[in-house]
């Protein structure tokens, strides 16, 4: 019984310490892991590298980055118990990170940054990897909520804050545009509620104007931000293309096309911070 006892402890306090590492990736919250799979063999990486005692540091940066590779690839979605005995014997027999390196470099060039990942971007469907993976991007990276001075991206996942249209939905609805076409996840940001509230159904050219108007005279009309430089960082972090102030329901295609590609680039980035 001592033994038995002894063994379901060791599991225990191995499965919290892979989930802090999942959650220090970005992975907050249970509703931003859509795929089991990808969950089941990173913790089956993190227990292999203990196993073979590798360094903490490396088994958390390798089990980081294969968790979000497998989500980015889709690794283990189609013949997931071929896929995970097959790297599973290349990891006994090579090494966890000898075998990430390979799967680098094959699925994740240059090609699948700039082509791939921001042609993968474009759908509605809101539960959608990459735009879980780019809010872990955000978690990761300390973002601020859109337009919001002290509240981040963390705070409003914690705490269920809005996803906001950039176009709003209701401006694009009054041109006939279908729920495929304004709720595309390139035309999405989290911020605060009220914040949300405020801006409504306003053309970006209205209310990108007014922001910018509102960080150059402090006169605050959405969110709390009255400085020019803390403005743009903003824009920055939540991947808001260049010259959206001037932006109208002609340039809605283009402004996506924009924005994925920003988006793919900030996830980019990301991953090679894990």
């Amino acid at each position: 019984m001592l033994d038995k006892g002894i063994l379901n402890f060791m599991s225990e306090t191995n499965f919290k310490r892979f989930l802090m590492i999942i959650r220090s990736s970005g992975f907050i919250d249970k509703s931003m892991i859509r795929s089991q799979n990808a969950l089941n063999f990173a913790y089956a990486v993190y227990l292999t590298m203990r196993n073979q005692q590798e360094k903490p540091e490396v088994i958390e940066h390798c089990v980081r980055r294969w968790f979000v590779m497998s989500i980015l690839t889709g690794r283990y979605s189609a013949s997931p118990e071929s896929a995970m005995n097959f790297d599973i014997r290349q990891i006994n027999e090579h090494g966890a990170m000898k075998l990430l390196a390979e799967i680098e470099e094959a699925e994740l060039s240059d090609a699948f940054w700039n082509s791939g990942l921001p042609q993968a971007m474009n759908t509605s469907v809101a539960s959608s990897p990459y735009f879980n993976v780019y809010l872990a991007a955000q978690v990761h990276g300390n973002d601020k909520g859109f337009l919001s001075r002290d509240i981040t991206v963390r705070d409003l996942i914690t705490h269920r804050g809005d996803v906001h249209h950039l176009f709003p939905k209701n401006y694009l609805k009054g041109f006939g545009l279908s729920r495929g076409r304004y709720n595309q996840i390139a035309n999405y940001v989290m911020m605060q509620s009220e914040i949300n509230i405020a801006i409504g159904d306003r053309a970006p050219s209205d209310y990108f104007t007014a922001l910018l108007e509102q960080s150059l005279e402090g006169h605050l009309l959405y969110g709390g931000i009255t400085s020019l430089e803390e403005m743009k960082n903003n824009f920055l972090a939540h991947c808001i293309p260049e010259g959206i102030e001037n932006m109208e329901i002609g340039d809605y295609d283009e402004f996506l096309q924009a924005r994925r590609q920003l988006m793919a680039e900030k996830i980019r980035q990301y991953y090679q911070k894990l």
